[in-house]
């Protein structure tokens, strides 16, 4: 099992109030697995993709993630975690204007202290992944959305991670555009790639082979497509 999540609950405080964000949430994804976690404004899906993420920590429960438990892990350990095992796409992007595609896909591998020349033989190779091995050097304002999309899912891949988590991916991007990038991530899934993608968008959600839903800080349903 990749994912195993057992009665995770998320509590924010607000001054002297307590804001329950997950409620006793029971979870496992399998390797491989591609999954749609939907839910409205407010149902914990951004809380539950952090924790997953290993952005946030849970207040208490259990996070195992490969074999190891999260739950207990220091900063600098969540942060090794998340270089090595996960691959983040987000609604924004998240590029660094001034810089090229290339360099935007390497930066993961700058950080573990991957060698120059290694760097740029893999950050090409995820570009002609995505589709954009003739894209190298562009700026990301010389890029349509979806290419910007496409450059931040080679960044994702850059690692080979475990699993690649996806907010809201096709947010920013017209309906068109967005089912050009939910095929390529069809594509990662059937190369065997884990994929969890945050969505509200049913039509995004119905590519994947599985849909969990929250509401009010609870999985309430969990079905199989």
């Amino acid at each position: 099992m990749l994912i195993q999540i057992k009665q995770l609950n998320k509590t924010y405080k607000l001054g002297e109030i307590e804001v329950p964000a997950l409620k006793e949430a029971d979870l496992s994804i399998e390797k491989n697995e591609y999954v749609a976690i939907m839910g409205p404004s407010g149902s914990g899906k951004s809380t539950l993709m952090n924790i997953l993420g290993c952005l946030d920590v849970l207040t208490d429960g259990e996070y195992i993630l490969n074999d190891q438990n999260v739950s207990s892990l220091s900063d600098d350990e969540l942060a090794d975690i998340r270089n090595k095992e996960i691959g983040f796409v987000f609604q924004t992007f998240n590029l660094l204007p001034r810089a090229n595609a290339l360099h935007n896909v390497e930066l993961p591998l700058i950080y573990n202290g991957t060698p120059r020349v290694k760097r740029h033989e893999l950050a090409k190779q995820a570009l002609e992944r995505v589709g954009l091995g003739d894209r190298v050097h562009h700026k990301p304002n010389e890029l349509s959305g979806g290419q910007r999309q496409r450059v931040a899912i080679a960044r994702a891949l850059i690692n080979n991670p475990s699993i690649i988590l996806a907010d809201e991916p096709t947010g920013n991007l017209d309906s068109k555009i967005g089912e050009e990038i939910m095929e390529i991530f069809e594509e990662l899934s059937k190369a065997g790639n884990t994929i969890i993608i945050v969505t509200h968008e049913e039509y995004i959600a119905k590519h994947c082979k599985r849909i969990i839903r929250l509401l009010d800080g609870k999985i309430v349903s969990d079905v199989r497509n």
